[in-house]
């Protein structure tokens, strides 16, 4: 491994007082529309769960909480093909650990991934084997987070996958991995296609891997699988296809508007995590807010919005992948796609696994479970860190 580059700078997270305070004027003066006229959640969020979330935003909600749980992590900023990228960077005490490249979707951002940082760079203090140790970088897609906004397109999956080839050089890495989900998972399989000099293999906990034409004797696993897609794209697909075609629209109307912006991202924590019917089944109030909140006060709205018009032409019938590709499939993912489908596309798979629970944000909502599946996963690559340089 080769020294890093002196073009990495240190960040800390400091949102000044004065826009905390903002946020909470503005919750308190939050016109209400008049609630749903049906009893389930088939018109979006349920008024009065909204009200009960940016109620608990204003009044108990702690930022500096997170701020200061964020700020315990080494982040950094480094200038790529012209933009900012934020990124999380920590490093373990083993130095044969396996360096591994973590990737956010939407509305995910590096904060799906920090439950993860502890078990994957220290196993063995989490009950684990040191020889599962990874070296982790989680970077903040460009538009998302405390990265950089750009100001221009062409900021497509391909080159979000070119820039993080060049991250893992810029910090001396000559061997690693790369993990995703939701876009991170899209990101990772461009990276698995790209085939950059150094990368390993993939692990996915989402795959895209439907058929380009959908064969017309499918079994029971596939019209299931076809089922979901068909729930994906439509009754699940609103906020894809609104922020496909219009993100700025989207973005204007969610920048003025906390709650708002909390309830674009909270009917997603509730249509497509593992629940019992409410989204709090599955992820904590505060671990949403922090989620939430991390949107607000980047104002990244439109800017993160913007990676599904960019790549509107992407489907799920993902590119093929000849590297060797890992996957885990938790039972709740939206789609969830056929293991034929899976074993057609990534030729070289090296590990297929079905979590017992767990939903389209892993990270996020079972991070024990993807720690081990990623240990699982990529555990065969590991033969190859070190053998050069």
């Amino acid at each position: 491994m080769t020294a890093p580059s002196a073009l990495i700078r240190p960040f800390t997270v400091a949102v000044p007082d004065a826009e905390i305070q903002d946020l909470k004027q503005r919750l308190a003066r939050t016109r209400w529309p008049s609630a749903e006229t049906v009893s389930d959640w088939s018109q979006g969020v349920r008024l009065q769960n909204a009200q009960a979330l940016v109620a608990y935003w204003a009044q108990e909600y702690d930022w500096r909480r997170f701020e200061s749980e964020l700020n315990r992590f080494p982040q950094f900023l480094t200038t790529i093909d012209g933009l900012d990228i934020h990124f999380i960077h920590v490093r373990s005490q083993n130095p044969n650990a396996m360096p591994l490249i973590l990737t956010h979707g939407w509305p995910g951002s590096f904060v799906d991934f920090l439950k993860l940082i502890g078990p994957l760079t220290d196993p063995v203090a989490f009950g684990g084997d040191i020889a599962d140790s990874f070296d982790v970088v989680i970077p903040s897609m460009p538009g998302f987070g405390f990265s950089q906004k750009p100001e221009g397109t062409g900021w497509t999956v391909s080159r979000v996958a070119s820039a993080w080839a060049e991250l893992m050089t810029r910090l001396g890495y000559e061997r690693w991995a790369a993990q995703g989900g939701d876009w991170g998972a899209v990101v990772t399989t461009a990276l698995g296609v790209m085939q950059p000099e150094g990368l390993l293999g993939i692990h996915l906990n989402n795959q895209y891997a439907l058929p380009a034409v959908i064969p017309e004797d499918l079994s029971p696993e596939e019209r299931r699988a076809l089922d979901t897609v068909a729930l994906y794209t439509g009754e699940l697909g609103g906020s894809s296809h609104l922020q496909a075609t219009k993100p700025e629209t989207v973005g204007i109307a969610l920048a003025d508007s906390p709650a708002g912006q909390a309830a674009w991202i909270y009917e997603k924590f509730q249509s497509k995590t593992d629940n019992q019917g409410l989204a709090e089944d599955a992820l904590s109030t505060d671990d949403m807010l922090d989620a939430i909140s991390l949107y607000w006060f980047t104002n990244s709205a439109a800017s993160s919005g913007r990676i599904y018009w960019e790549n509107k032409s992407s489907s799920l019938a993902g590119p093929k992948v000849a590297l060797p590709v890992a996957v885990t499939v938790f039972p709740r993912d939206i789609p969830l796609l056929a293991r034929t489908w899976i074993e057609d596309t990534y030729s070289n798979l090296i590990h297929y696994g079905e979590a017992e629970k767990g939903g389209h944000f892993a990270a996020f909502e079972q991070p024990e479970i993807l720690v081990g599946e990623i240990r699982t996963g990529l555990r065969s690559l590991r033969s190859q860190i070190g053998a050069k340089g």
